[in-house]
C-alpha cells in the first residue's frame, strides 16, 4: 500500500492508497520539530483506531517546508523500510513538462495539483489552490506546467488585517448574507468573500485572456467548498486533488531504481 504525504505550511495529510482506492485521510499541524517516531506513533494510533491494517511499502512526500522533508525520510526508512519518493527532487520524475524561467524552483504542491489536474480533466486549466497563500497553476494544452500567480491567502489576510487595525476582530470567514454589513463582523466577512470572488475571477479572465483560448477552472483546497457558493466562479471542485496528483507521481516512478 501507498502513503501519501502532503506537508503543506499549515497542515500535513497523511492518506493511504490501497491499490483502489484512498481508504482513509488525516490530518496534523505543520511543525518542523516533529520527530519520526512522533509521526509513526500518531499514524498508528490512527489506524489502530480506525482498525486498517495497512501494510504500507511505498511512500511518496511532496512538501513545501523543506525542514520537515528528513524526519518524513525516517520515518518511511524505519517503520516503513522504504526510500519515499520526494516531489520536487532530481530523482522524482514527473508525467509532465515543467516549462518556467531557468532557475526558477516551482512549489512541489504546484507540480503535484498540475499533474492531477491534467490527469483529470486534461489540459487547459487553471488550478486555484486556497491554501496558506492562494496559487493559481496553469497548465498548457499538453499538460505542462506553464507558470501561474500567488495571491496572499484568505486566513493570512484576515489574519493580517486584524493584527494591523486594532478596532477590528478577529473573524471566521463564511458568505455573507449580504454584501453591505451592517455591523463590523459582516463587513469584515463581505470584504473578504466578495473581495476574493473578485480577484480569484479577475485574475482567472487575464490568464485566459493572455493565453487567448477557453480554459477550464479547477479549485482544490480548504477553503474551496466556501468559494463554490459563489455562480459560475469554478467549473469542477476537487478536494483529492493533491492525493491524487501523488498517487499518479507515485505510479509514474513505480518500478524505478530510486
Amino acid at each position: 500500500m501507498l502513503l501519501a504525504i502532503d506537508c503543506g505550511n499549515t497542515n500535513t495529510v497523511f492518506s493511504i492508497w490501497d491499490g483502489a482506492k484512498f481508504i482513509a485521510t488525516w490530518r496534523t499541524a505543520t511543525m518542523h520539530q516533529r520527530t519520526a517516531d512522533q509521526y509513526y506513533v500518531w499514524l498508528s494510533t490512527l489506524m489502530a483506531f480506525q482498525k486498517i491494517e495497512a501494510d504500507i511499502t511505498d511512500v511518496i512526500v511532496s512538501s513545501t517546508v523543506p525542514r520537515v522533508v528528513f524526519n518524513l525520510r525516517v520515518l518511511a526508512d524505519r517503520y516503513f523500510n522504504t526510500r519515499p519518493i520526494v516531489v520536487g527532487k532530481p530523482e522524482c520524475d514527473l508525467p509532465v513538462d515543467v516549462r518556467v524561467d531557468a532557475g526558477t524552483a516551482v512549489g512541489p504542491d504546484r507540480l503535484v495539483n498540475t499533474v492531477a489536474g491534467y490527469d483529470l480533466f486534461g489540459g487547459d486549466l487553471i488550478v486555484v489552490d486556497f491554501g496558506t497563500a492562494t496559487t493559481f497553476d496553469v497548465v498548457a494544452e499538453d499538460g505542462a506546467y506553464v507558470g501561474g500567480v500567488i495571491a496572499p491567502g484568505v486566513n493570512l489576510s484576515l489574519e493580517a488585517l486584524h493584527q494591523a487595525a486594532a478596532a477590528l476582530p478577529h473573524v471566521d470567514i463564511s458568505k455573507p448574507a449580504m454584501v453591505v454589513g451592517t455591523n463590523t463582523v459582516a463587513c469584515m466577512q463581505s470584504g473578504v468573500f466578495w473581495g476574493y470572488v473578485g480577484l480569484v475571477r479577475e485574475i482567472c479572465n487575464q490568464i485566459k485572456a493572455e493565453r487567448g483560448r477557453k480554459m477550464r477552472i479547477i479549485s482544490t483546497g480548504g477553503l474551496a467548498p466556501l468559494f463554490q457558493q459563489a455562480v459560475d466562479l469554478f467549473d469542477e471542485f476537487r478536494d483529492d486533488l493533491t492525493m491524487h496528483g501523488l498517487r499518479v507521481i507515485h505510479d509514474h516512478n513505480k518500478g524505478k531504481t530510486l
